[in-house]
């Protein structure tokens, strides 16, 4: 299995079920070097979404309480190849994996339980739950790959909308069950 893209492209491949190995490897140093900052860490993203496609970037949420403790090991996250990129998105940092310009991992540092959070669960969980919604939006994707090859700025934006009508399903169907896990599809579209 070979990850990453170099930075600003976009191509997307078939589902690779190494994929959630290799997620899951990251999530085990993720959890040593940050013992006592971390809450939780999730494979998120498409690469964590059975049979679609996807950039073969692996997307890990990172749950933390205190963004001050996370960033007093930024040393040596760094040391461990997590290269710190800043504040993204409100409420958000960046961390990402790779050699010069090309990217294998984006580590996606937010507060345990808050809104994106539950945003970056909710959404992958709803998908490998919902086969069709799931296959939509891979076929989204794969057009915008195509016609948008060297602009990740123009593919991002055109799934942001698609991406927000899944994020409202996504909420409605977790609704009470927050903090539940979800056991294996109860829900089919």
């Amino acid at each position: 299995m070979e990850l990453g893209l170099r930075r600003g492209t976009v191509s997307v491949e078939a589902h690779n079920g190494e994929w959630e190995r290799a997620a899951s490897e990251t999530i085990a140093e993720l959890r040593s070097i940050l013992r006592g900052v971390l809450i939780d860490a999730q494979h998120i993203g498409s690469t964590a979404v059975r049979g679609i496609c996807a950039k073969p970037i692996l997307d890990i949420a990172v749950g933390v309480s205190d963004f001050d403790a996370l960033l007093s090991k930024n040393s040596i996250l760094e040391e461990h190849g997590f290269v710190f990129r800043g504040q993204d998105h409100p409420s958000q940092y960046l961390y990402v994996c790779g050699k010069d310009d090309i990217r294998t991992h984006h580590i996606h540092a937010v507060i345990y339980n808050s809104g994106i959070w539950n945003d970056y669960v909710d959404m992958r969980d709803y998908l490998n739950c919902h086969k069709e919604e799931a296959e939509n939006y891979s076929k989204l994707k794969e057009s915008l790959a195509r016609q948008y090859p060297e602009d990740r700025e123009t593919y991002t934006a055109g799934k942001s909308e698609m991406i927000g009508e899944i994020l409202k399903k996504a909420r409605d169907w977790r609704g009470s069950r927050r903090g539940e896990q979800i056991p294996s599809c109860e829900v089919e579209s």
